[in-house]
């Protein structure tokens, strides 16, 4: 199935799913404006804040756009130096935390390879707006199966490929992200492989960001947690300023 993106899909996911905090926003830079009205505070102090306050607003959406609907991360060509076969006899697994983009075009890229889809959302732990919107709007690819963080229904060394594709960080304990992790170990083939791609938290998604980067984690985070859960080979690759590639290899 091929699935046909719109034109600003990306941004105007992330307007609709965080469009709490553009009306938290907006009304609290309204409330401000009247209020330095009222007191009579110096215009380049109210054009201050305005500034900063457009700036925090827009910032993420200019961001989200040059990511998600010109950056080309959804041709996945990124994936293209990896250089992962497509093969009848290769298992792939996709798992997603209850928004999930990817698996059809994965499953284009890769028609031959058997693709078996995960979803680690969690009702009762993931209660952000924000992901509970964007559940609600999901394709979800046929088959798709729930499942717990610490409990992948698959055997032991069975998988070659592991997507985890802006996901993982929505589990925010890092005792559970090495349980989690494990897991991925436990069915990931000798020589297989796991693909995470994730926002950190570092100084450009700040930029990007401001205070929303603390929903990431950053690459010391992401190293040990993996580290913890038994891989050693763990390559990272920039997909942009704002976007990073965890190549690791199960030796």
């Amino acid at each position: 199935m091929e699935i046909e993106r719109k034109k600003f899909q990306g941004v105007l996911n992330i307007l609709s799913f965080n469009r709490h905090f553009y009306i938290i926003g907006c009304t609290v830079l309204f409330l401000m404006i009247s209020i330095c009205l009222i007191f009579n505070v110096p215009n380049f102090i109210i054009w201050l804040i305005i500034g900063a306050f457009l700036y925090g607003l827009l910032m993420p959406l200019i961001v989200s756009a040059y990511i998600y609907d010109f950056s080309g991360y959804y041709n996945f060509s990124w994936l293209n130096p990896f250089k992962i076969n497509d093969s009848k006899e290769n298992t792939f697994v996709n798992i997603n935390a209850g928004f999930d983009e990817t698996s059809f075009i994965i499953k284009n890229k890769f028609p031959k390879s058997d693709l078996k889809v995960f979803d680690f959302y969690n009702v009762d732990k993931h209660t952000e707006p924000a992901i509970v919107r964007a559940r609600k709007v999901t394709l979800e690819y046929p088959n798709t199966q729930q499942t717990k963080y610490n409990a992948i229904p698959l055997a032991d060394n069975s998988v070659d490929v592991i997507f985890l594709l802006s996901a993982v960080h929505e589990i925010r304990n890092n005792e559970e992200k090495i349980e989690f992790l494990s897991e991925c170990k436990r069915i990931c083939k000798p020589n297989g492989r796991v693909i995470m791609v994730e926002h950190l938290r570092d100084i450009a998604n700040f930029f990007a960001f401001s205070v929303g980067f603390t929903h990431f984690f950053s690459n010391k985070t992401w190293k040990h947690v993996f580290k913890k859960a038994g891989f050693t080979s763990i390559n990272e690759t920039k997909f942009t300023p704002f976007m990073s590639i965890f190549n690791i290899i199960n030796n």
